[in-house]
């Protein structure tokens, strides 16, 4: 392989020759002729038969990004009764009181065993959306006074997502 002017001598210019250039006699790689783009549809398409992703998980992975709205605004817990009341004697099974702020409105929440009871201040209409993270949300609407209710309670993660004539607004996330 080596000429008397060593590996790339005047026989062969830039290293190369029509036999090939390594020990198998192999054609090197030459990348400006690789298709990347045929390569990365025929690997999806194979991940797809082979591997597919689960349904749940793309939905969740959609409604995640869904969540990622640069118009929401945050609402900031600023008061838990787990946390922040004072417990009462001889109170049993008492609802807990949530409550979130964000710039001029406050949304006030009750959670009990049979649902959600909420009212936005100052009152408004909204349209409301309990989140619970894979599973689809209860849509639910604020009347005038700002009062929403969900007969069902949430369970594991939860969060709201309301939507007002003025803005979009997404609590915090709670564990039920």
């Amino acid at each position: 392989m080596n000429g008397p002017d060593g590996p790339y001598g005047p026989d062969r210019p830039n290293g190369r020759d029509d036999e090939g250039d390594d020990i198998f006699g192999d054609v090197p790689f030459v990348d400006e002729e690789f298709d990347h783009d045929r390569l990365e549809e025929e690997l999806r398409q194979a991940a797809a038969v082979l591997d597919p992703v689960p349904a749940e998980l793309r939905r969740a992975a959609i409604e995640a990004y869904a969540l990622h709205d640069l118009d929401a605004r945050i609402a900031e817990l600023t008061f838990d009764s787990l946390v922040d009341a004072i417990p009462v004697r001889g109170a049993m099974d008492v609802p807990r009181m949530l409550t979130f702020h964000t710039g001029g409105l406050t949304v006030d929440v009750e959670v009990t065993d049979e649902g959600l009871l909420g009212q936005l201040l100052p009152p408004q209409p909204a349209s409301v959306e309990v989140l619970h993270g894979p599973r689809a949300g209860a849509a639910l609407t604020a009347d005038d006074l700002g009062r929403f209710a969900c007969d069902a309670p949430p369970s594991g993660p939860f969060a709201l997502r309301l939507r007002t004539a003025a803005e979009v607004v997404v609590t915090e996330w709670l564990k039920a």
